[in-house]
């Protein structure tokens, strides 16, 4: 029988199932390997994805890692890089700085499959370096740690009431017992939850082991925040919590900075952190490549400086790169994993790991084999920096949770230290315990010419799942709805904390003591608002990588912090309002126009009545604008009806138009609403003010009703009657509707006119009537495809089995598509429906001398529908456009809406590695013109092909990729992103004239008023406005030194001088250069400001007043301002 019979003989069943699993596996495995294979990514433009060439000539020459200098052996390592591989110029605030170029060698390491990059190179420099007499001897600081998340595969309160308490508890109780022990902790958050429950015997101890420094408070931020999501305001608000908490219960301030677990790091945090005070930063997770790079030119230790030139030399910071992949031990004591895991001596009954089965206890017997085996990883460690001087990780997620490991680690570890200490001629080596402040120390006593830094280290890459890359961009997108929630509270938070100390002052300055104790009663709402907003800063929060129901909980605290804000202003308005009319401390006579009903629906603006008749003829409408700087806001209200017109505080008519509130719930028609109508007016506001404006009811307005065009859009047949006996014909509105003509569509007002598809109905051109020439400005929505295990809550990448790795998802919404028109005299706009899917809004103003009419407004509303629909599904919109943004394509991304960052795009990685995190705006430009995209919350954008802007919109993934969150991204809910669609030309000679942006969404707030005589009617908070470039971040009263839960009468204030660019935007003018030397509060007195720290910890100097402060370019400044 020949070998081919026997092979298709009926096999038995045995035979055919191993057959079959063994054919499964092979599958499978090539399967995971093609998908997983970056070498060639189907149909992107012809180009070859291979590996990881490119990678690090992506983070060079896309001008992350800016700048480098140093010592002249710094240069020259530059030198020798540059002549091997052409990179890109970055331009950085009108000065050029030259990119890195890296070799081809570097770019594809043979070391990535194994994980390791430790190779011959660094192993005979290591035993080169051996023989150097000259070499300064080992130093190792060993530094137990104990990472705790707040909130990620379980909520903040369960990993506390489980864990973290215990943790706390041992780490008090061993430190006491140990006494050469040392410990860090970093989560305030956590730590504030064990001091209301501590015994005061135990909080004593923890202040003493802190005091001592055993114990370091490293970062000290409520949280370990998020670095590419969270915006600067939440920055800096959580960790002036965190440090003021510090310092009020422990009397240290942190001095050094340990965030190991953000995904990629941004230039924000370093700024942020040597701004108050501190000298040095332990960072974590960086590009697979930047770590191998920067191990090899021994730059794991360097400046990180800003951006901006010239900056101030006291904004830098010393920076520690750990130099291996995470914060393990198995990943810190050396360049070996398998190695390191002989060193983790955690051993728990019912545990069973990898370092629990190969970690052997350490006796008399073999102490000298595993020191000198612990200590060859170190010295290889200590290789890698000029200074020879290790920084050691001991711990790892929720470690130390029992007392038996406290035992275990010490024991072992103090055995070893001992031994290697008593030896220490022979191995000229000295091991420690320590904390990062005692590295930094050491550090600098040994060496001194530490490179500097410009830039930041997004996107972070990793490879040890696979040993492929795999880039974590997925997560600047991920749970858009709870990104949008936390710029909510943001917004609400800040315009509080204004009005609450301007009020709770006037009160007390004022003897209005029924609004005082109303005010003192709301600081602790107050606080936990503050505490709620920062521990959604987290790593594992804002970044949408916690599990659905974890996501539940923040949202919960999210939707209270919301609440209590808006009560808070509320109050606080009610005090400035009504000063003179005693109040009960549950009357309302301030109503906020927005209502929520939880934290998973959408806001909603509430109606206001107006009536023929009483008190329902007139209502006052309060805007309060919290920038200090004068501002046109766009104000939407809701009224029952349509005859109604605005005037100012003083009678004076004020142009406005009266919309139709749509009734969507029939796809195939579209119902005016019959008891409902949004009015629309442009309200001109003066810096840090409250001002008043009436809506008044009228017989007759249809000139002021907009006209609608639209094919499905029809009136209702019976009109509701109200329940105020209000008559039905009140409520009829005869708005006009007229069918849309076919062909293309055009809106214009006097700055713009804009050309749609008439049947996308999506923009195509944009022509600004000063420069006759079409603009080529198109908008497009599509989605990638997402691979599958390899796209989740924390990585993006399109699959790569598709030919086609774009869809149209909008085709299967075809049929329910409509195109809507509505004008009137403040606005047209122009809406496409597609189904529950999609409702993209685009407006233009038409007031001739109001910078609005300068901006196009975009509103998206998305809806992916329950699942299955829309899975493996990544939906961006994208601008097509005519700048000449290079080729490669470049654009420039906000870090934290703090500093604007150049990026350039690097084909060989991939769309995935092109991706950057943007909090506030992105811009593409050429030689004469800026396009830039403003946006209400933090999302993913990319500039792939030349003229491209786009930006991520939503994501749903229904499988895991694998980086601990264990599910897929399937809790996808209706969510509103708005945007400001910009294009400013730029000049060549260079102006005072331009205005700053703000970069604060939502910064003003509507309330509605009950008809009161004798009341405020308008009114400012302060008497000047800032200059143009200046921006009031916060003004937040600090609590009582004795007891917190009341405030002082002292208040810090954050100022940031924003960049701008004169060349750009011309047409808008500044009315405040400089500060005003008589700037001053309007409703309070001032008894004395202090220069501060950023967080308000140390004193730098007495100003006499507001006017005296100067603030660099670029930079922040904090005041303590105390009233009386």
């Amino acid at each position: 029988m020949t070998v081919a019979s026997r092979i298709c003989r009926r096999m038995s069943p045995k035979g055919f199932v191993i057959t079959a699993v063994a054919l499964t596996v092979i599958l499978c495995l090539y399967y995971t390997s093609y998908t997983s294979d970056v070498g060639q990514r189907g149909d992107r433009g012809g180009q070859n994805l291979l590996g990881i060439n490119g990678q690090v000539r992506k983070l060079i020459g896309g001008g992350f890692f800016n700048r480098l200098s140093g010592s002249s052996d710094a240069r020259e390592g530059f030198r020798d890089v540059s002549e091997t591989w052409g990179g890109g110029v970055g331009r950085q605030h009108g000065r050029r700085v030259q990119g890195f170029r890296v070799s081809r060698k570097l770019l594809e390491p043979t070391w990535m499959k194994s994980k390791e990059y430790w190779d011959k190179t660094f192993e005979d420099r290591y035993e080169r370096q051996k023989m150097d007499p000259e070499r300064p001897p080992l130093k190792v600081i060993i530094v137990p740690h104990s990472h705790n998340d707040p909130g990620w595969l379980k909520t903040f309160e369960h990993y506390y009431h489980y864990s973290s308490k215990q943790i706390m508890n041992n780490m008090v109780a061993k430190l006491q017992q140990y006494k050469n022990l040392t410990f860090i902790w970093s989560e305030i958050s956590f730590l504030n939850a064990w001091w209301e429950e501590a015994h005061p015997s135990k909080q004593r101890a923890l202040k003493e082991l802190v005091q001592s420094g055993r114990l370091e408070i490293t970062t000290g931020g409520w949280v370990m925040t998020d670095e590419a999501n969270v915006h600067l305001y939440a920055m800096i608000d959580q960790l002036i919590e965190g440090h003021q908490w510090v310092w009020t219960n422990l009397g240290v301030k942190p001095i050094s900075g340990w965030s190991v677990d953000p995904f990629g790091h941004g230039s924000t945090v370093p700024y942020l952190l040597a701004a108050s005070g501190m000298k040095g930063t332990v960072i974590q997770r960086i590009h697979y490549a930047w770590k191998q790079w920067l191990a090899l030119k021994q730059y794991g230790d360097f400046r990180w400086i800003p951006s901006w030139s010239p900056a101030d030399p006291s904004s830098s910071i010393l920076t520690h790169n750990q130099p291996f992949d995470i914060y393990s031990i198995k990943h810190s004591c050396g360049p070996h994993p398998y190695i390191c895991l002989n060193f983790d001596f955690r051993k728990v009954q019912g545990e069973y790991t990898e370092y629990s089965v190969k970690a052997q206890t350490i006796t008399d017997k073999n102490i000298k084999e595993k020191a000198e085996l612990l200590l060859e990883q170190y010295a290889r460690t200590g290789s890698l920096f000029p200074h020879n001087t290790v920084l050691m990780p001991l711990g790892d997620d929720f470690r130390y949770n029992v007392k038996e490991e406290w035992d275990q680690q010490y024991v072992n570890y103090i055995k070893l230290i001992d031994y290697i200490n008593a030896n220490k001629d022979l191995y000229k080596a000295e091991v420690n315990f320590g904390t990062p402040a005692m590295y930094f120390t050491e550090i600098m006593k040994r060496y001194s010419q530490y490179p500097t830094l410009k830039g930041d280290f997004f996107v972070y890459s990793d490879i040890f799942a696979e040993g492929r890359p795999a880039y974590w961009s997925g997560y600047f997108t991920t749970r858009p709805f709870m990104k949008l929630l936390d710029r909510e509270l943001e917004s609400t938070l800040r315009n509080a904390e204004i009005l609450y100390t301007i009020a709770l002052n006037n009160a007390k300055q004022n003897q209005l003591s029924s609004y005082s104790k109303i005010l003192e009663r709301d600081f602790e709402r107050l606080i936990t608002a503050r505490r709620n907003l920062g521990l959604f800063q987290h790593h594992d929060a804002i970044t949408g990588t916690s599990k659905s129901f974890v996501m539940r909980d923040y949202g919960l605290k999210l939707f209270e912090g919301i609440r209590d804000t808006i009560f808070i202003q509320q109050n606080a308005l009610q005090s400035l309002v009504f000063p003179n009319i005693p109040i009960m401390p549950d009357q309302v006579l301030v109503l906020s126009d927005i209502e929520r009903e939880s934290y998973e629906k959408l806001p909603r603006k509430t109606p206001i009545i107006l009536g023929p008749i009483g008190t329902n003829q007139t209502r006052k409408i309060l805007v309060y604008n919290s920038l200090a700087k004068p501002q046109e806001h766009v104000i939407q209200l809701r009224v029952n009806t349509s005859n109604v017109k605005v005037t100012d505080s003083e009678g004076n008519d004020i142009i406005y138009q009266v919309n139709p509130v749509w009734d969507m719930t029939d796809n195939a028609k579209l119902w005016i609403a019959s008891d409902e109508y949004e009015v629309v007016f442009i309200a001109k506001l003066d810096e840090l003010s409250v001002t008043s404006f009436n809506l008044v009811y009228v017989t007759s307005n249809e000139a002021k009703l907009a006209t609608i065009y639209c094919k499905k859009c029809q009136k209702k047949t019976t009109i509701l009657t109200s329940e105020n006996d209000i008559k039905p014909d009140v409520l009829k509105a005869n708005f006009n509707i007229k069918d849309i003509p076919p062909g293309d569509i055009q809106l214009e007002n006097s700055k713009l006119k804009i050309l749609f598809n008439g049947y996308t109905g999506f923009m195509r051109t944009v022509t600004r009537k000063h420069n006759p020439k079409i603009m080529r400005c198109g908008i497009q929505f599509a989605a990638y495809r997402s691979a599958q295990f390899h796209s989740g809550a924390y990585l993006f990448m399109p699959d790569p089995n598709e030919r086609d790795y774009e869809k149209d998802v909008l085709q299967q919404y075809k049929d329910q598509k409509t195109i809507m028109i509505t004008t009137g005299p403040v606005s047209t706009e122009l809406a496409v429906i597609y189904g529950p899917f999609l409702m993209h809004t685009v407006t233009i103003y038409l007031a001739d001398h109001s910078s609005l009419s300068n901006g196009i407004a975009i509103e998206n509303t998305i809806d992916f529908e329950n699942p299955p629909k829309n899975r493996e599904t990544e939906l961006f919109m994208r601008i097509i456009s005519d700048v000449q943004n290079g080729e490669p394509p470049e654009f420039y991304s906000d870090m934290n809406g703090f500093n604007m960052q150049r990026r350039i795009k690097v084909e060989r990685i991939g769309l995935e590695g092109n991706y950057f995190p943007i909090t506030s705006m992105a811009y593409i430009q050429d030689n004469s013109v800026r396009l830039s995209l403003l946006t209400n919350h933090a999302q993913g954008a990319s500039s792939w092909q030349p003229g491209f802007l786009e930006v991520m919109l939503d994501r749903r993934t229904l499988y895991d990729d694998s980086r601990g969150m264990g599910e897929g991204l399937v809790d996808n809910r209706r969510s509103v992103s708005k945007y400001w669609l910009l294009i400013e030309d730029i000049s060549h000679i260079r102006g005072n004239n331009a205005v700053q942006q703000k970069r604060f969404d939502n910064a003003d707030d509507t309330f509605e008023k009950d008809d009161v005589p004798n009341v405020n009617k308008s009114f400012k908070l302060i008497n000047h406005p800032l200059p143009c470039d200046v921006h009031l971040l916060t003004l937040r009263m600090q609590p009582d030194a004795v007891y917190s839960q009341f405030p002082s009468s002292s208040a810090l204030m954050v100022l940031h001088r924003q960049g701008y660019d004169c060349a750009v935007g011309g047409n808008y003018s500044c009315g405040a250069h400089k500060f005003d030397r008589n700037l001053n509060f309007e409703l309070v007195g001032v008894k004395d400001i202090e220069l501060k720290s950023l967080t308000g910890i140390d004193t730098l100097s007495g100003l006499r007043g507001l006017g005296d402060i100067y603030i660099e370019p670029m930079s922040l400044k904090t005041l303590n301002v105390t009233f009386g």
